[in-house]
């Protein structure tokens, strides 16, 4: 699992003239999912963005997690992610899980932050989305299962 995640003071995700989401401070995480990845790598996805100390305390040193501010969360589930662009200049996706694999996968990552009482919000899975977001710092972290970055 690989995901953009970058702390914002809102969020909000628009399909067609629809609203699908709409948040306030905290986080907007952009998840895509691989064809290898399990509820495993959604447990560990979910605890690491969680407890992220990415929001200033009163020094201004970043030392707060989304819970500790009481924020909310935007997931968008985003497969070009998974694009590998080493050959070519068409990227390749055939890392990223097909859409029955990847949607139970992208439900369980946002039940599981749900579960530790974060407010969560989303866009809709495998639509064409318009996604809005200020982004407060700006501060944008990486996270990867695999650990590549």
């Amino acid at each position: 699992m690989r995901a953009v995640v970058q702390r914002v003071s809102e969020s909000r995700v628009k399909v067609g003239d629809r609203v699908t989401g709409r948040t306030g401070p905290g986080l907007l995480i952009l998840l895509g999912v691989s064809g290898e990845d399990t509820e495993k790598e959604s447990a560990w996805m979910a605890d690491k963005i969680a407890g992220l100390r990415i929001f200033p305390d009163d020094q201004e040193k970043l030392n707060l997690s989304v819970m500790d501010i009481k924020g909310s969360i935007m997931v968008v589930s985003q497969f070009t992610l998974w694009g590998d662009c080493r050959k070519g200049k068409r990227p390749s996706f055939v890392r990223a899980a097909k859409g029955e694999v990847a949607e139970p996968l992208y439900r369980d990552f946002v039940q599981r932050l749900e579960q530790k009482g974060i407010t969560v919000a989303t866009g809709e899975f495998g639509a064409m989305m318009d996604v809005e977001l200020v982004n407060k710092g700006p501060v944008t972290i990486l996270v990867d299962t695999e650990k590549q970055f």
